[in-house]
C-alpha cells in the first residue's frame, strides 16, 4: 500500500514540475528535439560531450555548470551524444533525434541508479538489497599515480569513450605550453605538438603529438627527452618516415606540477631591427 502511495507521489510531483525524470541504467537514452527550439537537459553533473561530426553545423550544445542546452538547426537522424563523468570517467549515452516539430517539449533531468537506490531506502519500501558502497564506488587505481595518470591519458586519446577505466580524483588542465615545442626532442628530426593534460594530486601528464619530420625511421627513447620530468612514455619506440601512417605518435610526459615548468624554456626569437640613419644637411653647405 505503501509504495503505491509512492509512485502515485512521484507522478503528481512530476506533472507538477513539468520535468521528464529520465533514469540513466546504462541504456541509451532516447532525447526528441525540435528544430530552432532549445531544450534543456539536467545532467547535474561536471561532464564533457563528445559528438560526431555529421552534427556540425546542425546543433548547438552548450554546457554550463551541469545543465545542457541542446538547439537544432535543421532536421537531423537518431544520432549518439557521449558525456563523460569528469569526476569518475563514467560514460552517458544520449540518442538525439531532431524533426520539424512545433510542439513543445519539457525539460529532461536525469537520474541515476545510486540516488534512486538512496531515495527508496529513506522510505523504507524496499528491502535491503542494494551493492555496497564499496561495490558501487568507482574502485581506486592499485598502480601508482604517474602509471595511472599514463594509462588515464592514452585510454583517453585513443580508446572509446565507453572503455575509459574511471580513476578518481583526475581533473583535465590546461598545458600552458606553445604549440610547438622544440626544446623537447633537439637532436631528433621530429616536431612535438601539446595535446591535453590531466591532474592526480600532485602529478601532471601531459600527451605531445611526435611527427617524423624526416624520411628515415627514427628510433625513440625516454633518455633522448630533455626537461625535468619524473617519467616519459611513448605510445610507440619508433617512428616511420615521413608521410607513412607510421610517421606520428605520442609521449606521455610525467611532471611534478605543470609540465611548463620542467620543459626547457622556448629560445627566444632574437628580433632585427633595422635603424635608419638619416643625414641633415644644413643649407649653405
Amino acid at each position: 500500500m505503501k509504495l503505491t502511495l509512492f509512485v502515485v507521489t512521484s507522478v503528481i510531483s512530476l506533472q507538477t514540475s513539468a520535468e521528464i525524470l529520465m533514469q540513466w541504467q546504462r541504456t541509451p537514452l532516447a532525447i526528441d528535439l525540435n528544430v530552432e527550439q532549445e531544450r534543456i537537459i539536467f545532467v547535474d553533473r561536471n561532464v564533457k560531450i563528445g559528438y560526431p561530426p555529421s552534427l556540425s553545423g546542425k546543433l548547438r550544445i552548450q554546457n554550463a555548470g551541469g545543465t545542457l542546452y541542446l538547439k537544432p538547426t535543421q532536421a537531423f537522424p537518431e544520432t549518439r551524444l557521449q558525456l563523460q563523468d569528469m569526476q569518475n570517467g563514467e560514460i552517458i549515452l544520449l540518442d538525439v533525434e531532431a524533426k520539424a516539430n512545433k510542439d513543445k517539449l519539457e525539460p529532461i533531468k536525469l537520474v541515476y541508479e545510486q540516488k534512486q537506490a538512496a531515495d527508496s531506502t529513506t522510505f523504507g519500501e524496499i528491502e535491503q538489497e542494494n551493492q555496497p558502497l564499496s561495490e558501487i564506488t568507482p574502485p581506486k587505481s592499485s598502480l601508482p599515480t604517474p602509471a595511472a595518470l599514463t594509462r588515464y591519458a592514452a585510454q583517453s586519446l585513443y580508446a572509446p569513450l565507453r572503455t575509459v577505466e574511471p580513476l578518481d580524483g583526475v581533473q583535465s588542465i590546461h598545458h600552458r605550453l606553445p604549440a610547438n615545442i622544440t626544446t623537447l626532442l633537439p637532436g631528433l628530426p621530429v616536431k612535438a605538438t601539446p595535446l591535453a593534460a590531466w591532474q592526480l594530486g600532485d602529478y601532471v601528464v601531459t600527451a605531445v603529438k611526435l611527427r617524423n619530420q624526416s624520411t628515415e625511421i627514427v628510433k625513440l627513447d625516454p633518455r633522448y627527452i630533455q626537461g625535468r620530468f619524473y617519467a616519459a612514455t611513448y605510445q610507440h619506440n619508433w617512428l616511420g618516415g615521413k608521410g607513412t601512417a607510421e610517421d606520428t605518435t605520442t609521449v606521455y610526459l610525467i611532471s611534478i606540477g605543470s609540465a611548463d615548468n620542467a620543459m626547457i624554456p622556448e629560445p627566444k626569437r632574437v628580433v632585427k631591427k633595422t635603424v635608419k640613419h638619416q643625414t641633415d644637411h644644413a643649407e649653405g653647405k
